[in-house]
């Protein structure tokens, strides 16, 4: 890895890597192209990135302007922010599952002058908008065939594809050449590197301000803590780009150490990618490793007989040895024997099924269920789990290698101060470092602040939004509480996810749910409970369960009735709920429920795009329904 310091910028980094680490003939991107992964050097990305460049120059794009990306994980977004980034501009990413409104919004708050974008479906969504957002000037369609869309559209704007830019980018280098390197120069660390807004759980979205300096000094603190990225690795890229998690843990730490990045076709596509890859490292979130446990115990289990006590007996060796590594004791002849065969006969092929060279992954975006966190441990691929928010470039917090206490997100990265503060009392409780880590150190549980390299400099034209979060000693409220556990950080819930029962007992509801995930018949499931008596939910059951059990077709998922109340999958659910709600405290168990057909989405508006439930949107929308859980007679438990 070359060497980075305080003044090092984004656009740097590639450079450097192409100076001291690989050549520009050595694959840095991956894109499947028919068949098969086609490689992109470095040489071409940068090349990609100086012609355009050389256009965004030639049209006027200055320092400081701001630039728009509405457009999946792909090449052409690399090369588009690295043209960007070298003359000083400011990459928006845009979350593709937004509403046409929330687009609107974006493109106005933030000025935007130019927009890439990724499809016809989004191309038609920006074209119903477009004439309402005086700043935009240019409209750039990843593809050549955009004249299908935009004929049924009348538009002021300027449309050109990604190839026409590129190739007169490419005619304009010569006469640009000398001012694009003075423009990489005049960039400062200080600088404002990228605006992402905040999925935003209640309000309007807010533009989070981040510097150059925010993202090199947390890729840099994050390499220190987890110095095992090196640049042989193969990076597979499916979480958006436009999400801070992805675009620090994957993206400009390849641009950094040197490693490849491979881009999923989808998530649907995702397994069959993995097989394809073989990627040593990739950023997961909780959902998918949810999903892969699930389908892993299923698969090793429903056949029942000596397959499926092989499975088990495999993954309770897999356990003895997590659990005596991560006591420091050793694994011992007899029990390295065991471990050995449940690795060929159980292991090995689950593993496959990633591509077979996974030595880690990285999980952030939401909590790890315990549970899942065990079964991975179990199975001997390492899950580093990561803490953080948009607003901190993201990470505070995150696992070592060495050194794991599952359900907790890791040690402090360096060159920061995190803080625990008493909600009440407002009093700090304690102050960690990276430096002041004590393997047995625990700390009582209150709001988690932060002070360092990572926090943002504030909210695009919201003063009043960046006060109310940075206060005037400088510390950033995540609006998170957490305490410390054996050293490491523990994430319990948000302030405003606390639901407080009638009789003054605090839920976290996040910690509920996720035991009652546990459940392969529930696949979400949202708490109900503040200022009641008891705790109810809305259940979201597993489709794929529920065509099992049932033997349903699509047409039952189709069904307009929001809510499903045949009583015989109400019992079936109410099965698992009441098994799991011996593992809760009397106040924390569901008394009552309520089974929705179709799942919480981004396009109901009921999720935010890193998934998280809009508790105000979902308690306003299902009103009726959740005042009807408290209307009847509940069991005593």
């Amino acid at each position: 890895m070359a060497q980075i310091t305080e003044r090092t910028t984004i656009p740097q980094l590639l450079r450097n890597v192409v100076q001291n680490v690989k050549s520009p003939q050595t694959t840095f991107l991956l894109e499947k192209n028919g068949d098969d992964y086609k490689p992109i050097t470095f040489g071409e990305t940068l090349a990609n990135a100086d012609a355009l460049s050389a256009w965004f120059l030639d049209k006027g794009i200055q320092k400081g302007d701001r630039l728009g990306f509405l457009i999946e994980n792909c090449p052409k977004y690399v090369y588009y922010d690295q043209g960007l980034q070298q003359i000083g501009a400011v990459n928006v990413s845009i979350y593709p599952t937004l509403s046409e409104s929330e687009i609107e919004f974006i493109i106005k708050d933030a000025g935007l002058k130019t927009i890439l974008i990724g499809n016809h479906f989004l191309l038609r969504k920006i074209l119903k908008i477009a004439e309402n957002c005086n700043t935009l000037e240019y409209l750039i369609p990843a593809f050549d065939d955009y004249h299908k869309i935009t004929s049924h559209f009348t538009s002021t704007k300027k449309i050109l594809a990604f190839s026409e830019v590129l190739e007169e980018g490419k005619s304009l280098l010569a006469n640009y050449t000398t001012k694009i390197f003075q423009a990489r120069e005049m960039v400062q660390p200080e600088d404002l590197s990228s605006l992402i807004y905040t999925s935003g759980t209640t309000g309007t979205p807010k533009g989070a301000m981040l510097t150059h300096y925010n993202f090199v000094s947390n890729v840099k603190a994050c390499l220190e803590q987890i110095p095992g990225i090196v640049p042989e690795d193969v990076f597979l890229s499916f979480l958006p780009l436009s999400h801070v998690f992805e675009r620090t843990a994957t993206y400009h730490v390849c641009c950094t150490v040197g490693s490849s990045i491979a881009f999923a076709q989808s998530l649907e596509l995702l397994g069959k990618n993995m097989m394809e890859v073989k990627p040593t490292i990739m950023s997961v979130v909780p959902r998918l490793l949810e999903r892969i446990t699930e389908k892993a115990v299923k698969s090793g289990t429903s056949a029942g007989g000596f397959k499926s006590k092989i499975f088990l007996w495999a993954f309770e060796v897999g356990k003895e040895v997590r659990q005596k590594r991560e006591a420091g004791s050793s694994v011992g002849f007899p029990l390295s024997v065991k471990a050995t065969l449940a690795e060929k006969l159980v292991f090995s092929k689950i593993k496959e099924k990633t591509g077979g060279n996974l030595k880690f992954m990285i999980s952030g975006g939401a909590a790890l269920p315990k549970n899942v966190g065990e079964f991975f441990g179990n199975l001997g691929i390492k899950i580093l789990e990561g803490y953080g928010l948009t607003e901190t470039a993201p990470v505070m917090a995150v696992t070592e290698f060495h050194r794991q206490v599952i359900g907790t997100v890791g040690r402090i990265i360096p060159g920061i101060v995190v803080a625990i503060q008493n909600t009440d009392t407002k009093e700090i409780v304690t102050k960690q470092t990276h430096e002041s880590f004590d393997p047995n150190f625990e700390s009582a549980e209150g709001e988690i602040i932060v002070k360092g390299h990572c926090v943002m400099k504030g909210y695009w034209n919201q003063p009043e939004e960046t006060k109310f979060v940075i206060d005037n000693e400088g510390w950033f409220h995540t609006g998170d509480v957490g305490k410390f556990n054996k050293g490491n950080l523990q994430i319990t819930d948000r302030i405003k996810n606390i639901l407080i029962n009638s009789y003054g007992k605090n839920i976290y509801p996040t910690q509920v749910e996720n035991i009652y995930l546990k459940s392969t018949r529930i696949e979400q499931i949202f708490l109900i409970g503040d200022k009641r008596d008891y705790l109810t939910a809305i259940v979201v059951p597993s489709h794929d369960s529920l065509r099992e059990s049932f033997d349903f077709d699509e047409d039952f998922f189709n069904e307009p009735d929001q809510f499903i109340e045949d009583e015989r999958i109400t019992n079936w659910v109410k099965e698992d709920i009441r098994k799991l709600s011996n593992e809760l405290a009397k106040f924390e168990r569901i008394k009552n429920f309520i089974i929705k057909r179709h799942p919480f989405s981004i396009e109901s508006g009921e999720l935010t795009p890193t998934l998280k439930a809009k508790r105000r949107v979902i308690e306003k929308k299902y009103a009726e329904e959740i005042d009807e859980l408290y209307d009847v007679e509940v069991e005593a438990d």
